[in-house]
């Protein structure tokens, strides 16, 4: 006798299951990505609590927030290299299972040390994790129609992540500890990891090619050389000998990077991707949003906190208004790429950007929120949604199909090095203007007060001109015309996986999905 569970399912059954489970593969997924996003901004508003507790110094807080994007955008390229060969799948789950550890690391440090060393290996897992998610999105929707909805959602998370990441690091900094924004992680990877075993398919590569392990090496130490220079600045000043060592020994770091990619086979980063005028301007114009952008959330923190008197939930909240900014622009963007081109969109949102800056820079200590901090928010990120929609596209603008996949995730590596070179470089140059305005007045917890915001706006201003700079660069380089970019609303740009004829595939990392909501799953 045949037992139900004997009996061959119905096509429009097992159609329907199949279904289900891609939902669901989906919903993993878009939590690994969440997790990747949302831990770049939740430690921000906990780090004033965490830099009491830690008893950690102005000038070495800033690692909370670089050890993580450092080695998250440094590693990004290898890590899809690793995940294409060893199986993505594979490295998705170990890459979970290493993401929780890590937090729960963090969430446990007990000195600053351990902390920055749990920060790094998040950033490192999340290497791995984020280009095996999203090559396994690509492989799991293969049908336009479908694979552009789900990147919608994979972009939408993405673009969500920020602002879900401010509001839950406030509610558990102040509900809980600042150690919970580290330790949430560790259940949610975990269930993930769980979930993903009997979701997810394997996938790989069929073919091998070299990993480029100096190319890594040598760009991941110039950059820690290059951020750590930078931190010695704030303590020995600029012209200090140890300053100088370390800054030129990220430049010889870095300069060998670009000499081992020259000559290596199968380069990490082929310079042919970025000596493109188009590539290369949207490249140097998002390196140059990054160092501007990332410092700005680090100081309206602790200006919120620290001068405003905000609690850690309120300072999550007063964040809103710039993640609701680059939402709405980036819908915005996604229909007028088609018909005003790049460089337009581009130079305007560089342009507003910089003034929403400029706009900070008037902040004093007893400033109102509403009047002052609201609007430049709304300046700021609308400028920033602008720019990120063709930022994105101008990547993919005429590349080689085998660099495809490299192409596009160079915009997030550049975005995460610049980020963390802009982190430690901006906090530099706050703790500076501090210490100097605090050395010629006499000192009371007004001048305190009053050198705190200084340093702030000082730091301000820096970000405004290098978001000047980048739109500059964005006028002088990119010439991409409106026929180059993603056509109407809703409509996938169908980049199919590609393998080279020297055996190297690289997953795409963000096919040009844009749906309804406007999100492009790389800008967002």
């Amino acid at each position: 006798m045949t037992s139900l569970l004997d009996r061959p399912q119905s096509p429009a059954a097992s159609g329907t299951g199949r279904n289900t489970k891609r939902i669901f593969a989906l919903v993993v997924i878009a939590v690994a990505q969440l997790m990747i996003v949302l831990d770049a901004s939740v430690v921000i508003i906990a780090l004033p609590s965490a830099q009491r507790a830690l008893h950690i110094s102005v000038d070495n807080r800033q690692w909370v927030l670089t050890a993580y994007t450092l080695t998250f955008g440094s590693l990004l390229l290898l890590g899809g290299r690793i995940a294409d060969y060893l199986g993505r799948r594979r490295m998705f789950l170990i890459s979970l299972v290493g993401f929780a550890g890590a937090s729960a690391l963090g969430g446990l440090a007990q000195s600053s040390a351990m902390l920055f060393g749990a920060r790094a290996l998040q950033g490192a897992f999340a290497a791995v994790m984020a280009p095996s998610a999203l090559s396994l999105l690509t492989v799991t929707f293969t049908e336009a129609r479908e694979r552009a909805r789900a990147f919608g959602v994979y972009g939408a998370v993405s673009g969500g992540g920020a602002a879900i990441g401010l509001i839950l690091g406030g509610l558990l900094t102040q509900y809980a500890s600042w150690r919970w924004t580290l330790l949430i992680n560790v259940p949610i990877a975990l269930t993930a990891a769980f979930a993903a075993r009997g979701l997810i398919s394997e996938s790989r590569s069929d073919r091998r090619a070299g990993y480029d392990i100096p190319g890594a090496v040598t760009v991941t130490a110039g950059l820690f050389l290059l951020v750590y220079g930078f931190t010695r600045a704030e303590a020995d000043g600029w012209a200090a000998g140890i300053t100088l060592f370390f800054l030129a020994a990220a430049t010889l770091m870095l300069a060998t990077f670009v000499f081992v990619e020259m000559r290596s086979r199968h380069p990490l980063l082929p310079l042919r991707v970025v000596l493109d005028r188009n590539r290369g301007g949207s490249f140097l114009a998002s390196l140059l949003l990054g160092i501007g952008m990332f410092g700005t959330f680090l100081f309206l923190t602790y200006y919120f906190q620290e001068t405003l008197g905000y609690s850690a939930l309120k300072s999550g909240f007063a964040f809103l208004p710039f993640s609701a900014g680059i939402i709405a622009a980036a819908t915005a963007a996604s229909q007028l790429l088609p018909k005003v081109g790049p460089r337009a969109l581009m130079m305007t949102g560089m342009t507003m950007g910089a003034l929403g800056l400029a706009w900070l820079t008037r902040l004093g200590v007893h400033s109102s929120y509403i009047v002052h901090v609201f609007p430049a928010e709304l300046v700021v990120s609308f400028g920033i949604g602008l720019a990120f929609v063709p930022m994105s596209s101008t990547a993919l603008i005429g590349v080689d199909p085998r660099d495809a996949g490299v192409a596009s995730a160079t915009v997030n590596t550049t975005q995460q090095v610049g980020g963390s070179l802009g982190t430690a470089l901006l906090n530099t140059i706050a703790a500076t203007a501090t210490a100097s305005y605090l050395s010629t007045h006499l000192r009371s917890e007004a001048v305190v007060q009053s050198a705190l915001v200084h340093g702030y706006t000082t730091a301000f201003t820096v970000s405004a001109t290098l978001l000047a700079v980048a739109a500059v660069t964005t006028a002088i380089l990119v010439r991409a015309r409106r026929t180059d970019v993603p056509g109407p609303e809703g409509e996938a740009i169908d980049v199919p996986q590609v393998e080279e004829a020297d055996g190297r595939e690289f997953a795409i990392l963000a096919p040009l999905a844009v749906d309804a909501s406007g999100f492009d799953p790389d800008a967002a």
